[in-house]
């Protein structure tokens, strides 16, 4: 087993007070950190005073940088990795470099830290308990739509991250799909000087983002309240028996969807009758 380590270094999300003390350490330490951005990262080092050299490594280069940095670490060099902010690898590159040298042997370290959906989502006032993080919707509005369809009834809380310029599209997709009174969370800038933590409908708060183009700029964590659990009667024996065979031997999800084309009933009592029976 080699001895080198890649460690998985948090980095604040706005706020640089939130920069924990082992990070700095960490990054100090260590003989490579692999950047997203360097020139971006490049303020965060000169603030703590960290001068240990920085390779860029993102969507475009990060395979072939996988294996510079495999070399490094296989020279007994210990490397952190990062992102332009929070946590790596929730939605930014990374987890091909993390697996290469996982199977190679070398031991992975994580450093956590700040992480901006859990940041929203808890001081969200929406359901904790589960929740499906989705990442960034498809740019195009066909694919926007069709993504937002597939979660059209699930009943945990969906977080998603957004760019200014597709802000208020996804907003409106978000409508056509979930309906103007579905209830969710808006939060943008978080930890920074203009931090905003807003909840209403979905109508109510396309029309005050419209009204303000202030609340357009930055980034955003959109929570949306899951959906409604609809009360309906307990499944008949038969019905039962199908859904509990298919949970045994397939994914909750794709065992709802067989059971659905199955028996006929409908896939929002299946879903709530497969989620109980995994909770007991």
């Amino acid at each position: 087993m080699a001895e080198s380590t890649l460690y998985i270094v948090s980095t604040p999300i706005g706020n640089l007070g939130d920069m924990t003390p082992r990070a700095i350490e960490t990054l100090r330490s260590v003989h490579l950190i692999a950047a997203e951005d360097t020139r971006h990262s490049s303020r965060l080092m000169q603030h703590f005073d960290i001068k240990t050299p920085m390779w860029a490594c993102h969507d475009h280069n990060e395979r072939a940088q996988a294996d510079r940095i495999l070399q490094r670490l296989s020279q007994g060099e210990n490397i952190a990795l990062i992102s332009d902010a929070g946590t790596p690898l929730i939605s930014d590159p990374g987890y091909h470099l993390v697996r290469k040298a996982r199977e190679a042997g070398y031991r992975i370290e994580p450093v956590p830290g700040a992480c901006a959906f859990v940041t929203a989502l808890s001081a969200s006032g929406l359901p904790t308990d589960r929740f499906q993080f989705e990442g960034f919707l498809p740019a195009k509005s066909k694919g926007r739509l069709e993504r937002l369809e597939q979660v059209k009834e699930e009943l945990r809380t969906l977080i998603y991250y957004e760019s200014p310029h597709r802000l208020l599209d996804t907003l409106q997709a978000m409508i056509e799909v979930f309906g103007e009174e579905r209830y969710l969370v808006l939060a943008r800038e978080l930890t920074k000087t203009f931090e905003t933590i807003r909840g209403d409908s979905l109508a109510h708060l396309k029309q005050w983002v419209e009204s303000d183009p202030n609340q357009q700029r930055g980034e955003f964590v959109l929570m949306v309240h899951g959906a409604e659990i609809v009360e309906t009667e307990a499944l008949d024996a038969d019905s039962m028996h199908v859904l509990t065979t298919l949970l045994e031997e397939l994914p909750l999800k794709q065992a709802v969807v067989l059971a659905t084309r199955i028996t006929g009933l409908k896939k929002k009592l299946l879903y709530q009758t497969a989620l109980d029976l995994k909770e007991d």
